[in-house]
């Protein structure tokens, strides 16, 4: 394994605290296996209820502007592109040996992803000093990164207790409920997605936010159309998260951070992508879309692809949802594969410490 290093780790919080959610889940990760982390982020308020213990392995630091004057230490990795200071950049530069710097970028399914992870990038500081940058790519593939799991992931879940933790939770389900988790984005298509779920019965746990406020608008002060209803829930650190999302038989999950830990979980789950400007998300999604239901039955598949297009107003959401045994099944052998490659902290610890 080597000997454990210090490792700098930048965040800035763009909006919806998904940056943050994806840095801490790596600082944690690398500080259970050993290592030395040391956090920048520009706005932690979100860590009170995400990781409301912290950790006694990540150092938090206040990214201020001037930011404090701290020497670099043996990795630093810079989140989705968001360039440490310039006067810590300098100090990297006047190191020796130089850090290895990683900018770890937006997980995607895009064929550049496997092109360009891992490759260097120059950055010129002063004539005759140039400090190199190496790309590190998020992917479902053994091209890319890999994503975040922790080592003992798998054997937590094994020994999830699901009645008692839901019961814990103040969560009690009806015979023949379903179970159904709701973390989005504000979604214009959510409406049809509850008529959609309230012919079958079923509980909809909303999470805080913009779930949470447009079921409330959507189904009135009784949460309930139909055979559905809604309990809204509160915030929740990472760790209890994931166990909603295992107790789940569907979860609708946004962003990355959350997007990944569907994938974990095993269950029957549809992704809200993060909207961009001029369509950008939509090549994105068809593109994991291309790799998710490539195996599928071809059925499933056009039903999955029909429901995550209709879901992110790429086209519109169809009338039924797909068939739910075959959708449970095709998930778990997904995961399975994903399971058999290497995670995201092994593929940078590899490269930090082969780097050096």
């Amino acid at each position: 394994m080597g000997q454990p290093q210090a490792w700098d780790v930048f965040c800035r919080v763009i909006d919806n605290h998904g940056d943050l959610g994806v840095a801490w889940r790596l600082c944690a990760d690398l500080a259970d296996r050993g290592e030395r982390v040391r956090l920048w982020v520009d706005d932690a308020s979100a860590l009170a209820w995400m990781a409301p213990q912290g950790h006694p392995g990540i150092e938090l630091v206040a990214w201020t502007d001037p930011a404090p004057d701290l020497a670099p230490r043996d990795v630093v990795v810079e989140t989705f592109g968001c360039d440490p200071p310039p006067r810590f950049v300098q100090r990297m530069a006047e190191r020796l040996p130089e850090p290895v710097w990683i900018n770890l970028e937006y997980l995607s399914a895009e064929a550049y992803a496997e092109r360009s992870h891992g490759l260097p990038s120059p950055v010129n500081l002063a004539p005759g000093r140039v400090l190199t940058k190496r790309f590190f790519f998020p992917g479902f593939t053994q091209a890319t990164g890999g994503l975040l799991r922790e080592p003992g992931l798998q054997a937590a879940q094994e020994s999830f207790d699901r009645s008692a933790w839901l019961r814990d939770q103040g969560v009690a389900l009806d015979s023949g409920e379903r179970l159904v988790s709701l973390f989005c984005y504000v979604n214009p298509a959510l409406g049809r997605l509850l008529d959609l779920l309230a012919e079958t019965p079923t509980l909809l746990l909303a999470t805080p936010g913009a779930p949470a406020a447009q079921v409330s608008a959507l189904l009135g002060p009784t949460l309930r159309r139909g055979a559905l209803r809604a309990q809204l829930v509160p915030y929740a650190p990472q760790p209890a998260y994931d166990r909603l999302l295992w107790a789940s038989d569907l979860n609708v999950v946004r962003g990355e951070d959350s997007f990944v830990r569907a994938h974990w979980a095993g269950k029957p789950f549809v992704w809200h992508i993060y909207p961009q400007q001029g369509g950008a998300h939509g090549v994105k999604l068809e593109a994991f879309l291309d790799r998710f239901v490539a195996g599928a039955d071809p059925a499933l598949a056009a039903s999955l692809r029909s429901l995550w297009l209709g879901w992110n107003a790429l086209a519109p959401l169809p009338s039924a949802l797909p068939e739910f045994d075959p959708w449970r099944d095709f998930t778990q052998a997904w995961r399975q594969g994903l399971l058999a490659q290497v995670d995201l902290s092994s593929h940078l610890l590899g490269i930090a410490r082969k780097t050096r």
